[in-house]
């Protein structure tokens, strides 16, 4: 690890935003915070950020504001047993190794401990998984006049099996695929193929929208169920996302990605008369947006009308109107992949050509 050890050192006077950059380009969800003659401060993952973005922090602020300055580190002449030991009890998987001086020499990775001969085990969710896959999916057009969306390959694999893949991997076994535009093809991939998990097809006679099939489901036993879109990857902790709408007692929890957009040019901000009051140069704004993926309360069906066109946006809405308690789950930028337009396809496609 310690050719990459710069990569996840950052200093603390670096501003939250693009300590997030940073970390979305590592992928290890994790940096460590260094005063000049690096020495270890603290830590900083996508939690501690998360916590911030939902606190309303501003982002333009300094790590300062948030690292943990009481990390778990080993010195130099550390057990590897008492690494993999502290590994396991704590479920963390980067530790820094540290001089007496506390400057930070290396950095021990799970998959290197292990060297992958020790599975972490994820907690198991136990919700039903429901992923809307009955779209025509015109954004992908031509493509989606032959494949239905679900079935556009990334590798080896069709969409829709990867997105099952990362809800097996938290040992959901009971899968609602809504289905309408060319269903049939969709059940004929998955009737061919051996699964350890319990496959139910929803039918929408017409389209229904993006909510509107969820009224055909039957009654779950589970308090609680994931919703996915047929064209996203969510990159995240799925029995986090759990805990979390659980623990707040939310009806619905909307995963949202943090998205950075730089405007390329210098904004002008003008009065009523047109003169000029103030102009930004090469402005940066942060979103949180939708990706598609919810943990929701079954009751919440009771509230989508029967055989009508209902969008996720009309439900949210009329939650809203009735006081429904409504929450956000903040990922990363790139804990998000989207196959909705041939651009992010092909993103796509490209990051996950190293697992696929």
């Amino acid at each position: 690890m310690k050719k990459r050890l710069h990569d996840l050192l950052i200093n603390k006077e670096v501003c939250i935003i693009e300590a997030m950059r940073i970390m979305d380009k590592t992928t290890h969800k994790i940096l460590f915070v260094i005063d000049q003659d690096k020495k270890l401060l603290g830590s900083i993952t996508d939690g501690d950020i998360r916590r911030w973005i939902l606190k309303e922090g501003n982002l333009n602020e300094t790590v300062a504001h948030i690292y943990n300055d009481q990390p778990l580190m080993f010195y130099k002449d550390y057990n590897i047993d008492d690494i993999k030991k502290a590994m396991i009890k704590t479920k963390i998987q980067w530790i820094p190794i540290v001089t007496k001086n506390k400057v930070i020499v290396d950095i021990l990775l799970w998959e290197e401990v292990f060297a992958e001969k020790y599975i972490r085990n994820t907690s198991s969710v136990n919700i039903p998984a429901v992923i809307m896959a009955g779209g025509k999916g015109t954004r992908l057009d031509p493509f989606t006049r032959i494949l239905p969306k679900p079935l556009i390959p990334i590798g080896d694999k069709p969409i829709l099996e990867v997105i099952m893949d990362n809800f097996r991997e938290y040992s959901v076994k009971d899968f609602y695929l809504t289905l309408n535009y060319k269903g049939d093809m969709i059940k004929s991939y998955f009737d061919s193929i051996k699964t350890d998990y319990n496959l139910n097809y929803i039918w929408e006679i017409n389209p229904l929208g993006t909510a509107g099939g969820l009224k055909l489901l039957p009654k779950f036993d589970s308090e609680d169920f994931f919703l996915s879109n047929c064209d996203v990857i969510i990159k995240s902790e799925y029995d986090n996302i759990l805990e979390f709408h659980k623990k707040n007692e939310y009806d619905m929890t909307i995963v949202a990605s943090m998205q950075s957009f730089k405007i390329p040019y210098g904004v002008l901000a003008i009065n009523n008369g047109g003169s000029l009051m103030e102009i930004k140069e090469k402005p940066e704004y942060n979103f949180l947006v939708n990706t598609g993926m919810y943990a929701i309360k079954t009751k919440v069906i009771d509230e989508i009308p029967e055989n009508e066109f209902f969008e996720m946006t009309d439900l949210i809405e009329k939650l809203r109107s009735k006081n429904y308690k409504i929450g956000i789950y903040p990922i990363s930028q790139s804990g998000w992949l989207d196959i909705g337009q041939w651009g992010e396809y092909q993103n796509t496609v490209r990051q996950l050509s190293v697992v696929y």
